[in-house]
């Protein structure tokens, strides 16, 4: 019995004095967390240099082999985190995640990209990467929960991610657009599976673009029509409220005088017309609010809008015979 218990306290003296790797397909290594090895492969793959790491990775990646291409790539991000390789290596985990169809993940690693390493060399092709994830989300893609699971769109999301893409490159070639579509992401707005456009947030995102590239013809007219046609969408849930009208009017007026060749300037004016009829209901209900509980200088004022805003209107010519009784009723010629 004795004999026994000393011959596994050598043997555990042994595996203690003498460690050694076991195959297990799991390994931890610090800085670096954990990896899967398959049995026979372990660290055949990792490389003493920054720049042979780099060469692994990429040569997995054009073989398609993304998951090993993503392991080499992260390597030399953790273990050389300042060489003249780490750029690569991160631009290459993002690609690595973008080519697997992560997208979201994608758009974060090229941003780390632009904010550790500003002065990559692949700059402006970063930036049209993010704003091609950007676009397919604004097309309908799902986001996905926890990273794998595809569960829901998010235009507010998507508008974030454009704006980060103008931050990223202000006057690049893809910032107007970019402008454009945090716009139209705030006009696609769902809240709770239904649709609750953002119009206000989409008619500031039209106002930035049109203000910031008032030097793009094409971008700026575009912008400017965008911003009047969300003004008008959001007037015709403002009943009492024709302030809003009024900004979709000064927008409209803007953009003719702006640009008066552009082939949308009829469609500006139609919406102008009906605009200036919105208001001038608006103001006469508002009128005959003033009037009925006997607040006569109101309601003469609002009637005067209505005469203002639609002239030619049935509402005008109710608006002249209440406007005619009101004066005469303040002269002392009606009882």
């Amino acid at each position: 019995m004795q004999h026994r218990v000393i011959c596994l306290l050598l043997i555990a003296f042994c595996l203690l004095a003498f460690p050694s790797r076991s195959p297990a397909p799991l390994i931890y290594r610090p800085g670096e967390g954990w990896t899967y090895e398959p049995v026979g492969g372990e660290g055949k793959w990792q490389q003493p240099r920054a720049k042979d790491q780099l060469e692994v990775a990429q040569a997995a990646f054009d073989k398609k082999a993304y998951k090993l291409a993503l392991k080499a790539a992260r390597r030399v991000v953790k273990v050389w985190p300042l060489s003249d390789y780490a750029p690569q290596a991160q631009f290459l985990v993002a690609r690595c995640y973008e080519a697997r169809g992560w997208d979201e993940k994608a758009f974060k690693e090229y941003q780390k990209v632009l904010d550790k390493y500003p002065k990559i060399g692949n700059y402006q092709e970063i930036l049209q990467r993010q704003y091609a994830i950007a676009n397919r989300f604004l097309g309908g893609q799902w986001f996905k929960l926890f990273g794998y699971v595809p569960l829901f769109t998010s235009m507010e999301r998507t508008a974030e991610m454009y704006q980060k893409v103008v931050k990223n490159g202000p006057y690049s070639d893809v910032a107007p657009q970019a402008q454009l579509n945090t716009g139209t992401a705030h006009e696609k707005q769902r809240t709770f599976g239904f649709r609750s456009p953002d119009f206000p947030g989409a008619a500031k995102a039209y106002e930035v673009a049109a203000d910031r590239y008032h030097d793009r013809p094409v971008i700026a007219a575009e912008a400017l029509f965008r911003q009047g046609v969300a003004y008008e969408k959001q007037a015709q849930d403002a009943e009492y409220d024709q302030s809003v009208a009024g900004q979709a009017i000064a927008t409209f007026t803007d953009f003719i005088t702006l640009y008066p060749e552009d082939p949308r300037v009829a469609q500006a004016q139609s919406m102008m017309a009906r605009l200036k009829s919105e208001q001038a209901r608006g103001y006469y209900k508002t009128a005959l609010f003033y009037e009925r509980y006997k607040r006569w200088t109101g309601a003469l004022v609002y009637y005067n809008e209505v005469v203002l805003q639609d002239p030619e209107s049935s509402m005008a010519t109710e608006a002249r015979l209440r406007i005619q009784f009101l004066k005469a009723r303040n002269e002392g010629t009606l009882k």
